[in-house]
């Protein structure tokens, strides 16, 4: 493919700059390194922090996934990858197996990652001390020093308040035995599929300048208290009204017309494939 810009859009002096923030990221879990962010083709908030770890990273032979809070097909995916696509000619998929980088916006996917994948996750807030401390400096000693009480009495406030913890995305989470870091805006549910990951998860926060990293087979846990411990989403008893999926994040579905709560996989890829296979499987004991 032909283009008027570099390969992946930047130049090659600032792919390297982000690469070895990536490095350090990488050596050091949960840890945020500042960087130079880039201006981009898309307004700041739109995922500049992801897509710029992205560009950095992908090669000719990547085969691209883009993701928005489950869809591939929302505008911000979609912009995303025809940017992609159109600066370095990489295919594209909506199959996460089929993927070697995913970029994505609020969810990780709800197929296992392998080792040959990166997950590249959009961060608005990556400071998880914000709510409880303004100054940069101060929240940067805060780490140094391993001093997390800010963000537990925040955890405490909630279980005064409401008898749990109440967070409803962002839960923060305990990196390596070191570091509180911010998941980024994932649901609860998700938080899980941080620890001990096969695949090398990468952090992006374009307006802030900040890139951090989950390693793979790194320890990672929901800031909990003993006696009320940390609980995600729950979807007991409630399925997805295509698929039949009852062990996923599903979407709350409300027919005004009916009066009647469905509810639907909120992966949209991974509520296909599992209509295809069922379809599949369903085609083979017809023939038989």
């Amino acid at each position: 493919m032909r283009t008027e810009h570099h390969f992946a859009f930047f130049d090659e002096g600032s792919k390297k700059e982000i690469r070895r923030a990536l490095l350090k990221a990488v050596a050091i879990p949960g840890f945020q390194v500042p960087f130079s962010s880039r201006e981009m083709p898309i307004a700041r908030g739109w995922g500049t922090g992801g897509l710029q770890i992205t560009l950095s990273l992908i090669g000719k032979t990547d085969r691209l996934k883009v993701i928005d809070q489950g869809s591939d097909e929302s505008v911000n995916a979609v912009s995303i990858k025809r940017l992609v696509q159109q600066t370095t000619g990489v295919e594209v998929t909506d199959e996460t197996a089929e993927a070697t980088l995913i970029q994505s916006r609020h969810r990780i996917p709800e197929i296992s990652l392998t080792a040959d994948q990166l997950l590249v996750l959009q961060v608005p807030t990556p400071e998880p001390l914000r709510d409880v401390e303004a100054s940069e400096a101060k929240t940067r000693i805060l780490h140094s020093e391993e001093d997390y009480s800010g963000a537990w009495l925040q955890l405490f406030e909630q279980v005064m308040k409401y008898g749990r913890t109440a967070t409803g995305a962002d839960h923060p989470v305990f990196v390596h035995n070191r570091y509180v870091m911010a998941p980024s805006p994932i649901p609860r549910f998700d938080n899980a599929k941080l620890h001990q990951s096969n695949a090398l998860i990468l952090f992006g926060a374009g307006r802030e300048k900040k890139i951090y990293a989950v390693p793979p087979f790194t320890d990672v846990r929901s800031l909990a208290f003993e006696d009320y411990p940390f609980t995600t989403e729950s979807f007991e008893g409630k399925h997805c009204k295509l698929c039949g999926s009852d062990d996923v994040f599903l979407d709350e579905i409300y027919d005004e017309v009916t009066g009647v709560t469905e509810y639907q996989c909120n992966d949209t890829s991974y509520c296909i494939e599992q209509l295809n296979a069922q379809t599949s499987q369903k085609g083979e004991v017809e023939h038989a």
